[in-house]
């Protein structure tokens, strides 16, 4: 769901650089105060794995594509603050070495994936945890929040260039949606897998494992 430039008007992009960038750079001091050591490796290593998964896109509609995110697993990791953090590295080496999306509206990218997909995936994924405080827990909350992300992020980069005047709502958002419904089922069990072996085999690298 890379939104490439020219897709968005000024005041749309402006509008997401501000909310975006004001998120991140208060994701920056949370990281800060709550990251350990042992994981600055790990978000180089989930970095990686996220970049190359994004970097298999499908065109959807309206200059627009379609490929996984990745957020909410990152976030079940590593905190959703960490999470944010990886996302916006992620998408800005993409938009500025690989220009998959725009370099003007790379707020809005931000927005869209690395602050309402983590942050509505990981809370859907908390009340799942908090319901089921144990392992099925965190392995179903991973699935339906990571489904989550990837269809709130697609509906908002939707609602971004109809605002634009770059189409109709209801063209526009149906496809997006459609396609990212789809994405999504195979995003969540990806994600789902990734938890469910390291709950396993190293459970001291799953940061909610321990809180739950």
């Amino acid at each position: 769901m890379h939104i490439p430039d020219g897709l968005l008007d000024p005041k749309t992009f402006g509008t997401a650089w501000v909310l975006g960038g004001a998120f991140v750079a208060y994701a920056v001091s949370k990281t800060n105060k709550e990251l350990q050591e042992r994981q600055i490796p790990f978000m180089g290593v989930m970095a990686a794995f996220i970049f190359a998964a994004q970097m298999i896109n499908l065109p959807v509609a309206g200059g627009t594509s379609g490929h996984l995110l990745g957020g909410v697993m990152a976030a079940v990791l590593l905190g959703p603050w960490a999470a944010s953090i990886i996302m916006t590295t992620v998408l800005a080496l993409q938009a500025f070495i690989f220009l998959d999306g725009g370099v003007t509206v790379l707020g809005a990218n931000i927005l869209n994936m690395a602050v309402i997909g983590v942050f509505a995936g990981y809370g859907v994924y908390l009340l799942f945890k908090k319901a089921w405080p144990n392992r099925a827990g965190i392995l179903v909350g991973t699935f339906v929040g990571s489904w989550v992300s990837v269809v709130l992020a697609a509906a908002a980069c939707g609602i971004e260039i109809v605002a634009s005047g770059m189409g109709q709502f209801n063209i526009v958002l149906p496809a997006m949606l459609t396609w990212h419904v789809l994405i999504g089922l195979v995003e969540a069990v990806i994600a789902t897998a990734v938890v469910s072996y390291l709950t396993q085999v190293r459970p001291d690298l799953v940061q909610q494992t321990a809180k739950a």
